[in-house]
C-alpha cells in the first residue's frame, strides 16, 4: 500500500480472508491512494511464507516500492550471479527477487527509465505489477505468455484504474475492462491518468494456450476470447473427433464441466452429475507437491452410484498431467459400478515440460511423456481415451493458427531458448545451473 509517499508491505502464507484481518486491512487503507495484491502460484522458489508477494524494494534515488510477478524467467541464474558479484545479497531463491534487486541497481532519473532498463536484461514470463509510492505500473514480457488487463471504476472525481491477471478479478471489485496489457508494453498509473510506452517489441506473441485449458477462469475473457464458450466449443470438437456410444457423458468437476456440456451437445448423449466435489478442498494440479495433489484427489471427489451403475460413461477433463487425478478418480467411479469408462481430454498430450510459469520442470512429472495414448490409457484404467488435437483446440479457441499461442508443452517446441537438459526439478530452478548461466 502506498500513501504518496511510503510503501507498506503486508504479506503471509494462507487464503486472503486469513492473511488480511479487518483490522489489518483498516490498518493498511488509513490514507492509502494505491495498492498492489498478488496470491501467489509458486514455480521457482518454494511454497514459503518468504516467497509471498508482493516483494518490497529500495531504489537508492528514487525510494520505495514493491512487485508481484506471475511467470517464471530463464536467465534469473546469472542475473542473480551477476549481481552477487556486485555485493548484492539475495534472501529467497525467487526469480522475483532478481527482478527486485535489478531494480534497485539500475540507474534512471524515473521509475518509467529505472524499470525498461531492468526488464531489458530479463529473460522468460512475466507478467507484473509494480507499485511505487505514487504509481502503479503494469508490464508484460514481449510475448506475451501471462495474461494481464486493465480496468477502471467510475469514482466522482477521477476514476480508479486496476490492474488483473484475468477479467474476472475486474468484475469482482465492480471494475470496467478496458483492454489487455499488449506484450512487450509497460503501462503506467498515476495522478495525471495513463500512458503506454512500447519497450520490448517482438514480432512473435506466444501466449500459453494452457490459460485457455485450465489456468484461467471460466468467466475471464482472454484475447477477446469468452473462456466458458471456448470451452464448451472444445467439448464440441472432441466429440467430432471421437465418438463412442455411452449412456451419459459427466465431468471432472469443475474444470471439465464446460467440455463435458460441448460433448454432451455435439453427441446427443445426456450430461449427468457423477461426481461431487467438496467445495473446501483447493484445485488438485496447482497443489505445491504430489502427495498433497494425491491427498487433494481423494478428499475433494466421491462418486454417486446410483447415478452410474450399470452405466457406460463417457468421462470428459480438460487435461492430464500427472495422471494423479484421472487414475483415482477412474478407480472410484468403477468401485460406484460404472460398466465402462471412456476419457475424452480437451486439451492434447502434455509431454514436455514447461518454463514459462506452470510448475511442471521435468518430464519425469508428464505421464504422456514418452508415452503412447493406449500406454497412458492402460496407467489411468480408462476402457478408451482421446485427446483433443492441436486443430481442434485451435478451432475452439477461435483461432485458425497456433502460431501466436505457445503450445510448448504439446509439441516441444518453445519459443525462447530454454535449458538443454529438461530433466531439471523445481528445485534445480532456484541454484545455478549452467545451461541457464548461457542464456
Amino acid at each position: 500500500m502506498s500513501d504518496g509517499s511510503s510503501v507498506r508491505v503486508h504479506r503471509d502464507m494462507g487464503l486472503v480472508a486469513q492473511v488480511f484481518s479487518p483490522a489489518q486491512i483498516k490498518d493498511l487503507g488509513e490514507g492509502s491512494i494505491l495498492a498492489l495484491g498478488h496470491t501467489r502460484y509458486s514455480t521457482t522458489g518454494s511454497s514459503r511464507a518468504e516467497n509471498a508477494h508482493p516483494l518490497p524494494f529500495q531504489h537508492p534515488t528514487l525510494g520505495p516500492g514493491a512487485i508481484a510477478h506471475n511467470g517464471n524467467l530463464l536467465n534469473a541464474d546469472a542475473l542473480r550471479a551477476q549481481l552477487q558479484e556486485q555485493g548484492v545479497t539475495f534472501e529467497s531463491g525467487l526469480d522475483t527477487e532478481v527482478m527486485a534487486r535489478l531494480i534497485e541497481n539500475t540507474h534512471g532519473r524515473s521509475w518509467e527509465e529505472v524499470i525498461r532498463r531492468t526488464f531489458a536484461r530479463v529473460v522468460g514470463a512475466y507478467s507484473c505489477g509494480i507499485i511505487t509510492p505514487n504509481q502503479l505500473i503494469a508490464l508484460r514480457d514481449p510475448f506475451g505468455f501471462r495474461p494481464l488487463c486493465i480496468g477502471y471504476i467510475p469514482l466522482p472525481g477521477q476514476p480508479a484504474h486496476v490492474i488483473a491477471s484475468e477479467t474476472c478479478a475486474l468484475d469482482t471489485v465492480r471494475a470496467t475492462f478496458v483492454r489487455e496489457v499488449q506484450p512487450g508494453e509497460m503501462v503506467v498509473m498515476d495522478e495525471h491518468g495513463v500512458h503506454s510506452v512500447s519497450f520490448q517489441a517482438s514480432n512473435k506473441h506466444a501466449m500459453c494456450v494452457f490459460e485457455f485449458i485450465y489456468f484461467a477462469r471460466p468467466d475471464s475473457i482472454l484475447k477477446n476470447c469468452e473462456l466458458e464458450d471456448a470451452r464448451i466449443r472444445m467439448g464440441h470438437e472432441l466429440a467430432q473427433e471421437a465418438p463412442v456410444e455411452a449412456d451419459m457423458v459427466i465431468a471432472f468437476p469443475d474444470s471439465g464441466t464446460p467440455a463435458a456440456i460441448g460433448y454432451a451437445e455435439a453427441a446427443g448423449i445426456p450430461f449427468r452429475e457423477a461426481l461431487m466435489k467438496s467445495r473446501y478442498i483447493n484445485r488438485t494440479f496447482i497443489q505445491p507437491d504430489q502427495s498433497l495433489r494425491e491427498a487433494g484427489v481423494m478428499l475433494k471427489l466421491n462418486a454417486l452410484p446410483r447415478s452410474i451403475r450399470g452405466k457406460r460413461l463417457i468421462a470428459v477433463d480438460d487435461s492430464i498431467v500427472r495422471g494423479t487425478t484421472s487414475r483415482r478418480i477412474i478407480e472410484r467411479l468403477r468401485s460406484a459400478g460404472a460398466s465402462e469408462i471412456h476419457m475424452r481430454i480437451s486439451s492434447p498430450p502434455m509431454r514436455y515440460p514447461c518454463f514459462m510459469g506452470v510448475d511442471i520442470g521435468s518430464t519425469k512429472e508428464l505421464i504422456a511423456s514418452g508415452r503412447s495414448v493406449e500406454e497412458v490409457r492402460q496407467q489411468i484404467g480408462a476402457d478408451s481415451l482421446h485427446y483433443l488435437s492441436i486443430p481442434g483446440l485451435m478451432r475452439a479457441i477461435g483461432r485458425g493458427t497456433s502460431q501466436e499461442f505457445c503450445r510448448a508443452c504439446f509439441d516441444g517446441s518453445y519459443p525462447v531458448p530454454v535449458p538443454q537438459q529438461l530433466e531439471m526439478d523445481k528445485m534445480q530452478f532456484e541454484n545455478p545451473a549452467p545451461q541457464l548461466a548461457k542464456l
